[in-house]
């Protein structure tokens, strides 16, 4: 079994988590579960320390590595909210054109984690731009909990307007070398498959980590290479694989899916129990071999 940190805690506390943060399963009900757990043994420290986020343990580039530079910036959204804002990583001493990397959070806003993300890409040499959907209610409120609820609270249709801007605007930057790659994780992945169908000519490259695909009536639109991640155990977002592959193949998107065994929804993020370390890095490997090949 890969290296993970939750050899202890039953797999439904996993499952009936990520039920609870995509809306399928009320606070009351997760609760009640959990305490079902607890009364076999589990303390209740034991299962939030495992199921809630750390973010201590989420800073793999410092935002003062010396090979970065990092700032917000702000951008039109006429379709959306009126202005988005968004987390700017760049490599110190920026000179010549290099690709850039649109990087998508989870559907809880722009937390540490997502920012540390944009910092490794930046540090790999890529342009990366992190924007905040929560931007309109005052950002990131530092909490995923309440994170979640804000993000459920605004309209879809707008959020996913504000990242085509987010894309258009990040696209004009005067070192970009003219390719834009986006990279999301749960909701982020259901956006990059979004972006990457809802205009054809959006983005150059896609890599949607454990995501949901777009609406059928637009996949026929989708163009741009897409690299897929998927977890084993992510039975929510698997059931949706077959028939996305299926219109993949009929229009003849090039792609590649991975399957990384025993992993949850989740792997990749490094502040939760859910983190894989081994197939985190694998796939993130595999996402910066995808983006140099198809980038640069």
């Amino acid at each position: 079994m890969t290296e993970q940190r939750h050899n202890h805690i039953p797999q439904e506390a996993f499952d009936w988590y990520d039920e609870y943060a995509h809306g399928l399963m009320d606070r009351r009900t997760f609760m009640k579960k959990l305490g079902g757990l607890v009364a076999l043994g589990y303390s209740m420290a034991m299962l939030s320390s495992a199921l809630l986020p750390n973010y201590a343990l989420a800073e793999q580039v410092s935002f003062n590595d010396p090979d970065i530079k990092a700032s917000y910036k702000t951008f039109d959204s006429f379709k959306g909210h009126g202005e988005g804002k968004g987390y700017l990583v760049e490599p110190a001493n920026l000179t010549g054109k290099l690709p850039i990397v649109l990087v998508i959070h989870e559907n809880r806003g722009l937390n540490p984690y997502i920012k540390d993300v944009a910092r490794r890409l930046a540090k790999a040499g890529f342009i990366a731009f992190a924007p905040d959907a929560l931007h309109p209610l005052g950002g990131y409120p530092g909490n995923d909990d309440e994170g979640r609820a804000m993000q459920r609270s605004m309209d879809k249709q707008k959020i996913q307007q504000d990242f085509i801007a987010a894309a258009e605007y990040i696209k004009r930057h005067p070192n970009s070398n003219g390719k834009l790659g986006a990279v999301g994780f749960c909701f982020g992945g259901y956006m990059v498959n979004y972006l990457a169908a809802v205009d054809s000519k959006l983005i150059n490259a896609g890599v949607p980590y454990y995501g949901t695909p777009a609406v059928k009536e637009l996949r026929q639109n989708i163009k741009a290479p897409l690299l897929v991640h998927l977890a084993e155990f992510d039975k929510r977002v698997n059931a949706t694989w077959p028939e996305y592959e299926s219109d993949l193949k009929a229009h003849q998107v090039p792609y590649t899916m991975h399957m990384y065994e025993q992993a949850n929804h989740g792997f990749h993020n490094d502040s939760t129990s859910r983190y894989d370390e081994k197939q985190a890095e694998l796939s993130w490997q595999r996402t910066l071999a995808f983006f140099n090949e198809q980038l640069i």
